[in-house]
């Protein structure tokens, strides 16, 4: 019994720190959204800088989310959490927002910027369900 409950706590320490970094994420991306319609509205060189710059951010956060993905899958064996959230920008993109900053290359750019944006969104719900579960099981052993 005492190894179940230490499992759990386990995966509750995991929640305790991907919840912080997929909030911290969800911002980067949100920064770098608006930023980017400024940009597809005539931004320029300066607005792209910062909209890469939030997406930098955003890609670190991302990396390390990834890392605490795959240690809480292998402490959820039998729970099928995706864990490859990397960024998928690609270097392209970015040479492709500077050399053909346009209308076509900064609308293309955002609808990477959402479609992140919502992968984001959506691990956040997962997570959330999830940490309502462990805690209904943690609340068990407790009684």
């Amino acid at each position: 019994m005492e190894t179940s409950l230490k499992e759990i706590n386990d995966v509750r320490t995991i929640l305790n720190k991907l919840l912080p970094l997929v909030d911290r994420a969800e911002a980067k991306f949100k920064s770098a959204r608006n930023w980017g319609v400024v940009d597809i509205l005539g931004g320029g060189l300066i607005v792209d800088l910062i909209k890469h710059s939030q997406l930098g951010a955003a890609g670190g956060i991302m990396n390390e989310i990834s890392d605490l993905l795959r240690d809480l899958q292998r402490e959820l064996k039998d729970i099928d959490i995706p864990t490859d959230y990397r960024m998928q920008m690609g270097g392209f993109a970015t040479f492709a927002d500077f050399v053909f900053d346009g209308a076509l290359a900064d609308a293309w750019m955002e609808s990477k910027i959402v479609s992140s944006l919502d992968q984001v969104r959506q691990l956040k719900q997962r997570l959330l369900m999830l940490q309502s579960r462990i805690n209904e099981m943690a609340s068990r052993f407790q009684r």
